[in-house]
Formats: C-alpha cells, sequence, structure tokens
C-alpha cells in the first residue's frame, strides 16, 4: 500500500466505502461521483499506478472478476448494457494513479456516452501500423 494514495486507503479498508465486492486481491467500491446507476470501481488492493504496472496475475484476474461483477449488476440492477473502461496517463483522461477499471451499468436514456469519433486511414497506414505492431 502506498501511503500517499487514496485509491490504495479505499482498496484497503483505511476509510469506510460502498464495498459491494472484497477479496484477497480486490475491493469492489461503489463510485462516489457515478456516472449512472451502479457505477462501480474495481480496486487492487496492491498500488500500481496504471496497467503498465499492473502485474500480470492481477491483470488475469482483474477481468474475471469485471465479468462477474458486470453479470450479477446487470441482472440485479435492471441494466440495459455495460461499458467497462480503464483510463492510464493524463491523456487518456487517469485522474487517480492508482490502476483501476469502471463498471459502468447503462440504461436507456442514461445521459452518458462514452466513445469516440471513427478515424479514416488509409489501408497503406493500416499496414504500416500492422507491421510495426506485429
Amino acid at each position: 500500500m502506498k501511503d500517499d494514495c487514496i485509491f490504495c486507503k479505499l482498496a484497503n479498508g483505511v476509510f469506510e466505502t460502498n464495498t459491494i465486492y472484497e477479496d484477497d486481491d480486490f475491493r469492489v467500491i461503489l463510485d462516489a461521483g457515478p456516472a449512472t446507476k451502479g457505477h462501480a470501481l474495481i480496486l487492487p488492493k496492491e498500488h500500481c499506478a496504471n496497467i503498465y504496472e499492473l502485474p500480470d496475475e492481477l491483470a488475469s484476474k482483474v477481468f474475471v472478476l469485471a465479468k462477474k461483477m458486470a453479470s450479477e449488476m446487470t441482472g440485479k440492477l435492471g441494466a440495459e448494457g455495460f461499458n467497462i473502461v480503464q483510463n492510464n496517463g493524463e491523456l487518456a483522461g487517469q485522474t487517480v494513479f492508482h490502476f483501476h477499471l469502471h463498471l459502468i451499468p447503462r440504461y436507456k436514456d442514461d445521459g452518458q456516452k462514452i466513445g469516440w469519433k471513427p478515424g479514416k486511414p488509409s489501408d497503406e497506414e493500416l499496414k504500416e501500423i500492422a507491421e510495426l505492431l506485429k
């Protein structure tokens, strides 16, 4: 646990939270500033600033937990869809530098929009990028 990290403190029970799930590795809490009803955060108890620092073992567990939570939350809350969002770095929208996964139940007319404007790369650009990333 990192002493100056608010999410470390929330994940490890230093501060009271609206916890909806907990195990040895993670605490899932309701977001204090939710995008929609039931918006929650999966917080690892171990400090890692972002996905790049997340140990492989925790990375493999976090999406298993996200699937479980999304299924339960969708049923219990009557959601019609679900977003799972994770930001890395300030430019990508990360505001707290402790890895966390947003679980956002979606409802008809909930007023939220998560998306992007699609680009229009040429076939050549896509091939160049694909070669670079292989």
